[in-house]
């Protein structure tokens, strides 16, 4: 009995669609927001002025709820009242911006909303372990004639190269279990292109009552955090006997 909601559960296009577009939002968002948070990073360690400021604005989406993030970039998105009407009163009339409202760029617009509110949480991770590189190394890179770019690609960023397996692992647990964002934005539509397993599974347990598929439904979940969960804590445990081993 257990199996046939398995069965049941891949035989659902809903659900096909919902673990496709977890995969597509993962990586994406996983990459977006590395991505940003690391060059935000490196413009904020060349010591800027007022860098507090910078790193405060930087770090206000992470403060903000999934709901109220996807609550405003609906607004934003929404043709009649966000960023499309903005333009077009400014004066390109065919202009059109109705990203959450096309089925095939929808999942696009979820996207850029998850990037924009974690970009924060990377980029002060990054910033962290950029300001704790020796100081010396970097001299000695610029001695010998080395360029800003080249010190961080050479130098810097192989140092802090655990720091970005953190900050992956953690981001793609956020991405996982993805539902007030989603539910927030775009609740799933169009249609069901930007439904996630998360959204799925609170639809089949609580408004429709069909407990086994969710269960189901929420172990396949489960699985998908312990495929990137369980390699990292291994992966950790190995570095530590190494290091212990090394002195």
């Amino acid at each position: 009995m257990g199996l046939e909601n398995y069965f049941s559960l891949w035989a659902n296009r809903r659900w096909n669609v919902a673990y496709t577009n977890l995969f597509l939002f993962s990586g994406f968002y996983v990459l977006g927001s590395m991505a940003v948070g690391l060059l935000l990073a490196i413009l904020i360690d060349q010591r800027v002025r007022a860098e507090s400021v910078w790193r405060t604005i930087f770090l206000y989406p992470l403060a903000v709820s999934f709901i109220v993030t996807g609550t405003v970039w609906s607004w934003l998105y929404n043709p009649s009242s966000g960023i499309e009407l903005l333009v077009r009163n400014l004066g390109w009339s065919n202009f059109s911006f109705a990203l959450a409202s096309d089925r095939q760029y929808a999942i696009y617009a979820v996207i850029i909303t998850g990037v924009w509110q974690s970009s924060g949480f990377a980029m002060a991770l990054f910033l962290a372990g950029l300001r704790s590189v020796d100081g010396d190394i970097i001299k000695a890179a610029q001695i010998d004639g080395a360029s800003t770019f080249r010190t961080y690609r050479r130098v810097i960023l192989p140092v802090i190269a655990p720091i970005f397996l953190a900050v992956a692992v953690v981001q793609i647990q956020f991405a996982i279990k993805t539902f007030d964002l989603v539910a927030a934005l775009t609740r799933g539509g169009p249609g069901i292109s930007t439904t996630f397993p998360a959204i799925y599974v609170y639809d089949l347990m609580f408004q429709r009552g069909q407990i086994g598929e969710g269960a189901a439904a929420a172990m396949m979940m489960l699985v998908a955090l312990a495929v990137v969960l369980v390699p990292y804590s291994l992966f950790v445990v190995w570095r530590r006997r190494r290091e212990g081993q090394n002195g």
